[in-house]
């Protein structure tokens, strides 16, 4: 069936004016709206020392939702080089038993140089990082102690889950191979990523995870798909062209290009605002395993806007949707403002 997908990075650049501390609050209000609703998930992405204040504790802001959720699946995309690995499994085991068991990590290999030089790591350590982390959170969530290079460690208490659902993300064929060997599944960077992934699986004799065929990168849904991607442009052109610079940096191949055409931009199919009709035709599109992936606030978009297009969507979208229980959303569910 068709699952809903929400993702945030909180960025705020200062040519939008946006407030992060109201950006931050607008994130939860959609977050705890979208639970209410049924939809699938929420993914808090993880970038640092970035101007416009993408977010940099996704651990922290997860935690947050938790608390104001009660079914929404809560993934963190966490580059492991970053982090001490011990600490992420306390961390995720503690978020586990908040969200009563709704915790998915997907670790990263990162990509941004200024990053790693920020932590005082290599990008060419990033593979070995990613495996010994990975080992070490599968032993720590089974709460009994180990040895992990020459250290006793016993990370209490332990998850709800046993374990967390762990993925593994990236594009090159090195990264696919390994999340076939060490985790549950893959976030493929670019689509052709499943294909190693895909094979690696076959060869160990397990069966692949496929979460189906995943939307663009951003969606909008409008009454007046010209009048809004007139207000979203800047905003996409803004996102595009950050990813694309930061990829280039390490030549990370990536679904994001440098573009200055705001038309150009649109009909390369990343960002894609459409009608009700349009996005029940893209949901067709995908297939009954296919993933539709909201990013309300992409590079800091306004808030009003962002609402207007996700209660469009519950009211236009969402009752056509196989994907949840009753035929028509909760009148309750629909935003209210934080006056109200």
């Amino acid at each position: 069936m068709t699952t809903v997908h929400l993702k945030y990075e909180c960025r705020h650049p200062e040519q939008f004016g946006i407030d992060r501390q109201a950006q931050y609050q607008v994130a939860l209000e959609q977050i705890r709206w979208a639970d209410e609703l049924g939809m699938t998930g929420v993914t808090f992405c993880e970038h640092h020392g970035s101007e416009d204040g993408y977010l940099s504790s996704p651990m922290i802001f997860a935690a947050a939702a938790a608390s104001v959720t009660r079914n929404i699946r809560l993934r963190m995309n966490l580059v492991m080089a970053y982090h001490d690995p011990i600490r992420v499994a306390e961390d995720i085991a503690v978020l586990d038993i908040l969200s009563g068991g709704r915790t998915e990590l997907a670790v990263l290999g990162g990509y941004v140089p200024s990053e790693f030089e920020m932590f005082g790591r290599s990008l060419s350590d990033r593979g070995r990082l990613i495996e010994e982390g990975v080992d070490l959170l599968k032993q720590a969530w089974t709460g009994e102690p180990f040895e992990w290079k020459g250290r006793r460690v016993q990370v209490t208490p332990k998850p709800i889950q046993s374990p967390p659902r762990l993925l593994i993300g990236g594009g090159a064929p090195v990264a696919a191979r390994r999340a076939a060997r060490l985790a549950e599944g893959i976030i493929p960077m670019i689509p052709e990523a499943y294909d190693p992934y895909e094979e690696e699986c076959r060869k160990l004799g397990k069966t692949p995870v496929n979460e189906g065929k995943i939307g663009p990168a951003f969606l909008h849904v409008s009454e007046d798909p010209d009048r809004d991607w007139e207000l979203i442009a800047p905003h996409a052109l803004y996102e595009t062209n950050c990813y694309a610079r930061w990829q280039a940096q390490t030549g990370v191949t990536g679904i994001f290009e440098e573009m200055t055409d705001a038309d150009a931009l649109r009909e390369s199919g990343t960002f894609q605002v459409l009608t009700p009709e349009q996005v029940l035709e893209l949901a067709d599109q995908l297939g009954p395993d296919g993933q539709l992936l909201f990013h309300p606030l992409m590079g800091g978009l306004d808030g009003d806007l962002a609402w207007q297009s996700l209660e469009l969507f519950a009211d236009k979208v969402w009752p056509h949707l196989t994907v949840h229980a009753s035929a028509e959303p909760d009148a309750e569910v629909l935003h209210q403002p934080a006056s109200a």
